[in-house]
């Protein structure tokens, strides 16, 4: 379970086809500091599982179904990504509850500044759109954030300046697909009501 505050920028470093999936190298000097072997962490929102952790790197694999449907398949060599180890009992949770299970794609569509600030906007899929609610949670690339404005195909969110740059968000362009995970409390409810008389 995540919070979906970010704790490093990170890079992917490698990436290594192989029968069945793929392994990602991330440089990393942060989240590093405490992990181990088969820990945890989520990169842009999705939980892997970490390998040959070192002082400044780690491996995780990742699978065919993993790469479909989040945007770790199309990570290049270089490309910034949102790291943040599991919490602990003693975590604060300043975000939300994060799972690191991706729902869905989203598209990026715009970011506008106003002073240091910023409102981005994140267009959704419709099998997702009731999940979302104003002043709701979502988890954008791994980030707990809050919906200021939402529509019927997407929303907006108010990123603070250390969002903005201590994670991937400012590095994206108009159309690139981000990882979306709905709050886990929205797809419960769902279910429960599918059983209701």
């Amino acid at each position: 379970m995540f919070t979906g505050l970010v704790e490093e920028l990170g890079k992917v470093e490698s990436r290594e086809s192989y029968v069945g999936g793929e392994r990602i190298i991330v440089a990393a000097s942060v989240v590093t500091s405490d992990i181990a072997n088969g820990d945890s962490i989520a990169v842009n929102g999705v939980c892997l599982t970490a390998l040959d952790v070192s002082a400044d790197t780690f491996a995780a694999d990742v699978s065919p179904e993993t790469l479909n449907r989040t945007t770790l398949g199309q990570l290049t060599v270089g490309s910034p990504v949102n790291l943040e180890r599991a919490v602990t009992p003693a975590t604060r949770l300043g975000g939300h509850i994060v799972q690191g299970h991706v729902d869905g794609w989203g598209t990026f569509i715009s970011a506008t500044s106003s002073g240091d600030f910023w409102t981005v906007r994140i267009g959704f899929p419709p099998d997702l759109a009731q999940y979302f609610v104003h002043k709701g949670s979502v988890c954008v690339e791994g980030i707990s954030l809050t919906i200021a404005a939402l529509r019927p195909n997407h929303f907006d969110i108010a990123v603070i300046p250390k969002t903005w740059e201590m994670t991937n968000l400012s590095s994206l362009t108009p159309g690139d697909p981000v990882n979306l995970e709905a709050d886990v409390i929205a797809k419960y409810v769902e279910r429960m009501l599918e059983f209701r008389n």
